[in-house]
């Protein structure tokens, strides 16, 4: 893809990101991406300091291709583990869920290029005002931590992209060509993709998620914990109990109780498919089989180009 913006800031051959979720999202899921054209994530919210610095350590020894790190802003291991990103010469790292203003200044100084994650146009004038590199912005058809506005990646992006000509990745609900296709034509430069690579051969997911995802239908997920921070995940006992608090109207403190921690982990990394939480984006429903990235990347751009020529073909 020639001339792509995203490419060329990232020296990919792919404008596909994966995204850097907790849990699944290690070395042998960033590399194997990077490997294929794309551009490999560690997903450090999972990680303390030293098993980020591990993870980055094996990621370089298997791929010689550009991979980043993302950072949720949120987890009070925070400046550690950029301390870390530091030390280790890394060049790409994606921020999320937090002020872009913390740390972007810093990081870019440090010669690094950084991406942060908005669900809303407030959060992108902030993150310009930082002076970010690039946006993705992330519809709630997304899997994990989302937006309370719902705003979905058909208006988002648009909106985003009316307020800069920088680099603008697209993510939530993209998981075929089709779907990457689609947000191209939006306005997005690149795009973003969470759930169908965390359904992959080399995802740390647990294999009981990973099949419960791929048995997944249409409407199997849902946004919830509004009130606190809204998370999507698949329907479930845990999923009753806070739907149960909610309709009565339960109190922030009882809601965060049962919230808990750990329950990502218990989820998605243990494989506890009734008391743990399920995060996954509304495109499990596309999601069918459990294959290595590399055939998950093969798949997405044959069809983005594939579909791309049809559509050339048409002529109104």
């Amino acid at each position: 893809m020639q001339g792509n913006r995203v490419c060329q800031l990232f020296n990919i051959k792919y404008p596909v990101i994966q995204a850097g979720m907790v849990w699944c999202s290690g070395w042998k899921l960033a590399s194997s991406v990077s490997n294929a054209g794309g551009l490999g994530l560690i997903g450090s919210g999972s990680m303390n300091p030293e098993l980020l610095r591990e993870h980055i350590r094996k990621c370089k020894s298997a791929t010689t291709s550009p991979f980043g790190v993302n950072v949720p802003l949120l987890y009070p291991h925070t400046t550690e583990n950029i301390r870390v990103i530091l030390e280790e010469n890394i060049k790409i790292v994606f921020t999320s869920a937090g002020n872009p203003k913390s740390y972007t200044p810093m990081l870019q100084e440090n010669g690094i290029t950084v991406i942060h994650v908005i669900a809303n146009e407030k959060f992108a004038l902030k993150s310009l005002e930082a002076g970010v590199d690039g946006l993705v912005a992330e519809g709630f058809e997304a899997g994990g931590h989302n937006g309370i506005e719902e705003n979905t990646t058909m208006v988002l992006v648009p909106l985003i992209r009316k307020l800069t000509d920088k680099p603008l990745i697209a993510a939530g609900g993209i998981a075929t060509g089709r779907g990457m296709l689609a947000a191209m034509a939006l306005g997005a430069d690149g795009v973003q993709i969470g759930s169908r690579f965390a359904i992959s051969t080399e995802s740390s997911a647990h294999q009981n998620f990973k099949q419960r995802v791929v048995e997944a239908g249409d409407g199997e997920t849902i946004l919830t914990f509004k009130k606190l921070v809204p998370v999507r995940m698949i329907k479930n006992k845990y999923f009753e109990e806070i739907k149960a608090a909610e309709d009565r109207c339960a109190s922030n403190e009882e809601l965060d109780r049962i919230h808990g921690k750990g329950k990502s982990q218990l989820g998605i990394f243990e494989g506890d498919l009734e008391n743990g939480e399920l995060e996954i984006g509304q495109n499990a429903a596309l999601i069918n089989d459990i294959k290595p990235a590399a055939e998950i990347m093969e798949e997405i751009i044959g069809e983005y180009n594939s579909r791309l020529n049809e559509l050339n073909s048409i002529n109104y």
